[in-house]
């Protein structure tokens, strides 16, 4: 469905901008208004406080009943003057609102709760101060605030004309939201509807301003998101916006979910993750993000605002650039800690923590190092399980003063395996203690028999 003929246009339709309309109140059904007759209070009632009939009509003293549905205050203080005029002097009549009728709104697309809503004046708490009409930004707070996807500077008010066409207010909340111009705000009239259209594209920058917002949705909503990738842990979260105590924990980002995921793995190419995300006209949204970008420059554009629904997508990096593995292994996306397992000739063995990316030789100081007696030390054998259920073998030459390198010094990576052998003086000896341990036994028992008797 094309984002600019979102409502039928069966009837005429005029095109106006915020700036050219006359904002006027109209009377209908319901509304309680002020009626003072100057210097004649006699004839305004109890108090000069009139309910507007379900006819649209008032009762008024003298005149009898007056149809006052459609006309704007001014309009209506002006037909009253014309019909008292008959029994009064130059009467001068003022008409104010004191309490506006609850108004039927629509709000349809980029809103969390699209549908129809009943407003009432000053919501629940209405008093008669002075009436304040609901407006757009309210009616869009009621339908739960707008998504990500919202572009604020195409929105659109749709209202209904008393000869049957339908007039088309255009209306920029970016400028409400960036300058304060209230003008954008318009106060809504009993079926208007507002249309928000669906970006075509996504200003990460502006997404961060948006999510702190009055329009943009309950703060304390959790969301739900899909991971999936090269991260420890792929699949579907709940991240919440408050702790068990009600206090905000922030926005809901991208690299926070990315840690609620335990994190990306050594594999993944952070330069090229999408969100990927479903707008309300039923189309897949896809936002790249360059994480590299974040680390180097401090791009925070980069960390998305994060949306019901969205998918996280990691790829798997074609080529590794290991002068980048530490600075990313340092990153808050990154997961905190490894384990692998040093087992065989090493000091410790068993398994080890290790920060992501620690090398295979400081994974073999972590271990206390070789057995200086029977380790072999000139090389190790590498055992890991592969993303695909497979396990690889390779023996790595051992080398202490070479810097990370995937022939010598590999970087490890979580649940991998270092076997240190045996030396092959180890070796034999081991087998010379194993082929005597029998005789070396009888041998002990011949003793312990002549000590006896």
């Amino acid at each position: 469905m094309s984002q600019g003929r979102a409502f039928s246009d069966t009837t005429p339709s005029q095109l106006v901008a915020p700036s050219q309309l006359q904002e006027a109140y109209i009377l209908g059904p319901g509304d309680i208004i002020q009626i003072d007759i100057f210097n004649v209070p006699e004839y305004s009632g109890e108090n000069g406080r009139y309910q507007v009939l379900v006819d649209g009509s008032l009762n008024m003293p003298l005149i009898g009943r007056v149809d006052v549905q459609g006309l704007t205050l001014q309009v209506a203080a002006q037909k009253f003057s014309q019909l008292y005029a008959e029994y009064l002097t130059r009467p001068i009549v003022t008409v104010s609102l004191l309490l506006a009728r609850p108004l039927s709104i629509g709000v349809a697309g980029e809103v969390n709760r699209p549908g129809s809503y009943v407003l009432d004046a000053l919501g629940a708490g209405n008093t008669e101060a002075g009436a304040q009409v609901p407006t757009v930004t309210r009616a869009l707070q009621s339908a739960g605030g707008v998504t990500q996807s919202a572009d604020l500077r195409r929105v659109q008010l749709r209202r209904p004309q008393p000869s049957g066409s339908e007039q088309i207010i255009n209306l920029d909340l970016n400028e409400l939201l960036q300058t304060g111009d209230l003008r954008q705000n318009l106060s809504l009239r009993d079926g208007d509807t507002i249309f928000i259209p669906t970006k075509t594209n996504v200003n990460l920058a502006e997404a961060a301003l948006l999510a702190t917002t009055t329009i943009s949705g309950d703060p304390t909503r959790p969301l739900n998101v899909a991971v999936v990738g090269e991260v420890t842990r792929p699949g579907s979260y709940t991240m919440q916006r408050v702790d068990d105590e009600g206090a905000q924990q922030g926005l809901i980002t991208l690299t926070r979910a990315l840690r609620t995921a335990g994190g990306i793995t050594q594999s993944a190419d952070i330069r090229r993750v999408e969100v990927r995300r479903n707008t309300k006209t039923g189309n897949e949204q896809v936002i790249e993000v360059d994480l590299w970008q974040l680390l180097q420059t401090g791009d925070l554009s980069q960390d998305v605002i994060l949306d019901q629904g969205d998918t996280i997508v990691v790829p798997t990096a074609e080529n590794i650039d290991l002068t980048e593995a530490r600075q990313v292994a340092a990153a808050s996306f990154s997961p905190g800690a490894m384990r692998v397992s040093v087992v065989g000739e090493v000091a410790e063995p068993g398994p080890v923590d290790l920060p992501p990316n620690t090398s295979l030789n400081q994974a073999l100081l972590a271990a206390g190092g070789f057995n200086n007696i029977r380790a072999r030390r000139q090389d190790v054998e590498l055992v890991r399980l592969n993303p695909n259920g497979t396990v690889s073998r390779r023996t790595v030459p051992v080398d202490f003063s070479q810097e990370l390198n995937e022939e010598t010094n590999p970087a490890l990576r979580p649940n991998d395996v270092i076997v240190v052998g045996r030396s092959g003086i180890t070796k034999t000896a081991d087998t010379i203690t194993t082929i005597l341990s029998p005789f070396v036994n009888l041998f002990g028992a011949f003793r312990i028999f002549d000590v006896l008797f």
